[in-house]
């Protein structure tokens, strides 16, 4: 059971990656990865929400909607519980974090229309996963859209200092950046087998 769960926490950082892998999630992963305190903010409120919006939406959607035979009004209803968490989460950080709610400025509020959030809310659903394995997932998946997003921020800081040619400028050079930090992670592939042959 621990090996399940932690097969599939380490599934959503490494090989099943929403942003590297799925390519869900894209718009802040290249709107907000200028700064890295920037990418490090929204990563960690993209991470809660994730958490947050699984643990609501699967016990609405198996205790609720199944029972009823409401499935159809499933993402109806999880748009509404992520845009409820999103609304608690931006007035939380405009009361404590100013600053930083500052910085995010509108790419906070547009985590509820973030396809990655809505995505593991689903998938977890389409999966078959219980309670305690969508949390992992979610945990892994929010987990790793901060690794994503911190490595490019980092890349992104170093192509600020670097002579690049005036045709790559931009969103040229960004997009290159990105495939080639997709690709890295190709090397996962198969690293998860050796736990799930424990488990």
């Amino acid at each position: 059971m621990i090996y399940s769960i932690l097969a599939v926490f380490l599934a959503g950082i490494l090989t099943e990656n929403f942003v590297l892998a799925k390519f869900l999630g894209i718009c802040p992963f290249l709107g907000v990865s200028q700064k890295l305190d920037k990418a490090l903010g929204m990563s960690i409120a993209v991470l809660f929400v994730m958490v947050a919006s699984t643990a609501a939406t699967h016990p609405i959607y198996t205790y609720f909607l199944v029972p009823m035979h409401l499935e159809y009004l499933q993402t109806i209803v999880f748009i509404l519980v992520i845009a409820a968490l999103v609304q608690f989460i931006e007035i939380f950080m405009k009361k404590t974090m100013k600053p930083l709610h500052k910085a995010l400025g509108i790419y906070l509020p547009l985590i509820t229309t973030n396809c990655a959030v809505l995505g593991i809310t689903v998938l977890v659903i389409d999966k078959g996963n219980t309670f305690v394995e969508a949390l992992a997932s979610a945990a892994g998946s929010g987990a790793g859209f901060l690794a994503a997003m911190v490595i490019f921020a980092g890349v992104r800081e170093r192509l600020e200092s670097s002579d690049i040619p005036k045709f790559l400028q931009g969103l040229p050079i960004t997009l290159i950046a990105a495939s080639i930090v997709s690709l890295s992670f190709l090397g996962f592939q198969g690293i998860l087998d050796g736990i799930k042959g424990v488990a």
